[in-house]
């Protein structure tokens, strides 16, 4: 991850580099478990967040994009760990849902700040589509507090295909932390529903995208 040895060389020279205007950042709780849950737009929120984020953050990534074997494949490994990048076994759709799920838990009853797109894939068109609710079962089982994020301005910052950043103005935009205790240990499917589209509205506002009731279709 972007660990407590890189983050005071690698984040103020990324800052000073592309200038991000950060906002709320008092908001993430600087220990204990916390879910980052933002909007997505480009590539470029896989650093920008952990660089904007006052703690260190851990994603998760396809186990495979960690063991490529040719020395390019290494060392991009060894970035996307160093980022907080964690790998994942995936399966079928069944699978990939459990071991994602599972993996990430364990990362927030470590303690730790995982960050999520709920919406699952970028967003082409720049709209903000239905999440997922893989990220209601996160909060509800672990009882970590949901830190919502609007992101502004990485789709022109790295569009698609684009491998280095632009310097334009981009925006990263912490909400106020989001409980759910009523809903704590809930199984049932229409609380995951109800959780997660109270989370995408809030990222809605802060993004100020339109939101668009489907899920985004991966392209």
């Amino acid at each position: 991850m972007l660990n407590e040895a890189l983050r005071p060389i690698v984040s103020p020279v990324a800052r000073a580099l592309y200038r991000p205007l950060i906002e709320g950042a008092e908001n993430v709780p600087r220990r204990g478990p916390v879910i980052l849950a933002a909007n997505h737009l480009s590539f470029a929120e896989n650093w920008l967040i952990p660089v904007a984020t006052p703690r260190s953050v851990r994603y998760l990534v396809k186990i495979e994009y960690l063991r490529t074997p040719s020395l390019g494949g290494r060392m991009a490994g060894w970035f996307f760990s160093e980022l907080g990048f964690v790998g994942v076994q995936r399966g079928g759709p069944r699978d990939a849902t459990s071991s994602s799920l599972e993996a990430a838990m364990g990362v927030l009853r470590a303690g730790r700040a995982f960050a999520i797109y709920p919406e699952g894939t970028r967003s082409l068109d720049g709209r903000l589509y239905r999440g997922k609710t893989g990220v209601a079962r996160l909060t509800l089982a672990t009882g970590a507090p949901v830190v919502p994020i609007g992101v502004i301005g990485t789709d022109v910052m790295q569009p698609v295909g684009v491998r280095v950043p632009r310097r334009r103005p981009v925006t990263v935009r912490f909400g106020t932390p989001m409980t759910f205790d009523e809903y704590r240990d809930s199984e049932d499917p229409a609380d995951w529903r109800t959780v997660t589209d109270k989370i995408m509205l809030a990222i809605s506002e802060l993004s100020g995208q339109e939101y668009v009731d489907e899920y985004q279709q991966k392209r």
